[in-house]
């Protein structure tokens, strides 16, 4: 049974999607979900919901989801294995599905220590891989993971995240098809600044023929200052930050940085959209949605398509 979702059918049709990244609040504030989801209407075509992103304790990822359905904005719901075994990650995506939903990306979830629980116990019953496993056989197969049957199936357009620059490099594509073989519809990459290195990344992928089994969404994000590129670069495990998108940052003065920042993110989409293979991009502005409608018209990415 093929998936419901708007964002499938944006792929499926051969256009070049368009996602973006919701972050809940750390309340119970239902008003800035609807301020973000104004925000980002009409210039994405699905928006991620992060699950305690970062291992902060946030609004429920499904609950925010079920909000943007009412407001017409399509959800992808973000689920980490850190917090939930097999049971309650079963039991809240029938929610989710019956809520609305119809996209999930699945995840292993950040360790609960660089978070506000340091703590807290995490589950980690199945990692990122085995949940797309899951999900598909719950979705094609209408089976729970225990075999039982499942009356109404939940037809989740099914997506995992990759990363094209961790170590050891050579061996990410064959990571790529592990979760290609598990089910996965859709990927999202992690942030990319060194097009070189995704090019070169794109090419085993092509080389493996995965690009012709799943859609590949490339990861971009627009910098805010020097300081947040020189963190990434320096202190953020499996990011790839170039030397020259640092001085690119320094180079401008204090009141066009952010400017540059959104300037160097359309550079990076007009790149990878020239890549064979490259179904989208995903926008990860995270507490910084209001970059996203620039970037999306530099980047001439608008309209989107209506289905």
């Amino acid at each position: 049974m093929k998936a419901e979702s708007i964002l499938s059918k944006i792929l499926e049709s051969g256009a070049f999607a368009v996602t973006g990244e919701l972050g809940p609040p750390k309340s119970a504030d239902a008003e800035v979900i609807k301020r973000k989801a104004a925000i980002l209407k009409g210039y994405v075509d699905a928006v991620n919901i992060t699950d305690n992103q970062t291992s902060i304790v946030r609004m429920s990822s499904i609950a925010s989801g079920a909000i943007l359905v009412q407001l017409g904005l399509e959800p992808i719901i973000q689920m980490t294995c850190r917090d939930r075994n097999r049971i309650a990650m079963q039991s809240d995506l029938l929610g989710a599905y019956a809520l609305g939903a119809r996209n999930l990306l699945c995840l292993t979830g950040d360790h609960q220590v660089f978070g506000n629980h340091p703590q807290a116990k995490n589950v980690f019953d199945l990692d990122s891989i085995q949940l797309v496993q899951m999900m598909r056989a719950m979705r094609d197969e209408k089976k729970f993971q225990c075999g039982e049957d499942i009356a109404l199936e939940p037809r989740f357009f099914l997506g995992a995240a990759e990363n094209p620059f961790a170590d050891p490099f050579d061996f990410r594509a064959l990571r790529l098809a592990k979760k290609v073989k598990a089910g996965a519809d859709f990927i999202q990459t992690q942030i990319i600044y060194n097009v070189p290195k995704f090019v070169e990344w794109m090419k085993m992928v092509r080389e493996l023929g995965l690009h012709q089994q799943v859609k590949i969404l490339a990861g971009v994000s627009p910098l805010k200052s020097p300081a947040v590129a020189r963190y990434m670069r320096d202190k953020v495990p499996g990011m790839d930050v170039p030397d020259e998108i640092v001085e690119r940052m320094e180079r401008a003065p204090k009141e066009e940085r952010k400017a540059q920042g959104i300037q160097i993110c359309v550079d990076v989409i007009n790149q990878v959209r020239e890549i064979q293979g490259v179904a989208g991009v995903h926008i990860m502005a995270v507490e910084w949605e209001e970059a996203v409608p620039e970037i999306t018209k530099k980047a001439g990415l608008l309209p989107r398509p209506a289905f």
